[in-house]
């Protein structure tokens, strides 16, 4: 009898290996949700787009993305954490969701609660103006702040996001008290900027089209070296200022999700990433491929997570124990 027993439960063991096999070798059969952090119209939610497309036709499923913007882009990370994990449901992971536990109490891991399947991009950010600024330069910039700490009204894409926390660190560094003003996205930041709603804007470089229109103005740029793009705008590191800031960014799955499927997502993407319609898409925006597979991915993001955490204190916004 008891042999029996075990030979009936090898038998279901096997059944359900087997079930789980044919699943993943089945994998994609039907639409795969990605979810983003940011609005649609911005540079985030056009450049995603296209990599979706491409790779929905090396799945063979539709890939459709699903704009959840607010909360500093930590929205989709969220959101994975009640998500089946069988590759059907994957998000945007920008650099925000590795400051969460540190800003905000949740009963979850970034690092060990997503299973990270592959990185794909970064940012070019800069701090802009309106046109009609009497701001010229970023030495003016800095000289009206000195001259009236707290007036100097700048907007960002959120409250604990990059550009946000990136020119709170430029301030603290010069001495400088500013006035933050926090939207969902840059296409809410530019309504703003052109408007006259804001002073000044720190952005990722969606703002390029507005700079080409004479609408707004440049006043430094965040990366290496200058932008091809804006070649008369400084880098902060020529200003003086030792910060480079790109905001690297990929593609998370729920923690579980079986490493055949993210094997299968990771190749379709890193395939749809190389595809020339989206690297002229991110070129649009001054954006660079970043690759990272599963494991250079997984320990940027257990590095990141160490480094946010001395950021966010150094800037006083940590949670209180």
């Amino acid at each position: 009898m008891r042999r029996r027993h075990l030979v009936q439960l090898a038998a279901a063991t096997l059944a359900a290996a087997s079930l789980g096999a044919h699943a993943q070798s089945t994998f994609p059969a039907k639409p795969i949700k990605l979810v983003i952090a940011f609005p649609a119209g911005g540079p985030t939610d056009i450049t995603m787009r296209q990599l979706a497309d491409n790779a929905g036709k090396i799945l063979g499923q539709p890939v459709v993305i699903d704009n959840k913007p607010g909360a500093g882009g930590t929205l989709p990370a969220q959101l994975l954490q009640t998500s089946q994990a069988d590759g059907y449901t994957l998000a945007q992971i920008p650099l925000g969701v590795f400051r969460l536990p540190y800003t905000t109490k949740i009963a979850w891991d970034p690092v060990k609660d997503i299973n990270y399947v592959i990185n794909l991009t970064g940012y070019a950010f800069g701090i802009v103006v309106p046109a009609d600024s009497p701001f010229k330069n970023w030495g003016d910039f800095v000289a009206y702040a000195k001259a009236n700490p707290g007036k100097l009204s700048y907007g960002s894409t959120g409250t604990l996001t990059s550009p946000h926390l990136t020119t709170e660190l430029v301030a603290q560094k010069l001495g400088l008290q500013l006035n933050h003003v926090p939207y969902k996205g840059s296409a809410d930041l530019a309504v703003a900027i052109t408007g006259g709603h804001i002073m000044a804007a720190a952005d990722s470089t969606g703002f390029a089209p507005l700079v080409q229109a004479g609408k707004i103005r440049v006043l430094n740029t965040w990366g290496e070296k200058r932008l091809d793009k804006f070649p008369d705008a400084p880098t902060l590191k020529e200003l003086g200022i030792d910060v480079v800031q790109n905001s690297p960014f990929g593609i998370g799955a729920p923690r579980d999700t079986p490493p055949d499927v993210v094997k299968k997502l990771h190749d379709a993407f890193k395939k749809a990433m190389e595809d020339p319609s989206y690297v002229a898409a991110l070129a649009r925006y001054d954006m660079l491929p970043i690759y990272m597979d599963p494991v250079q991915y997984t320990r940027f993001a257990q590095d990141t997570f160490k480094s946010e955490k001395a950021l966010v204190e150094k800037l006083g916004l940590a949670k209180p124990n």
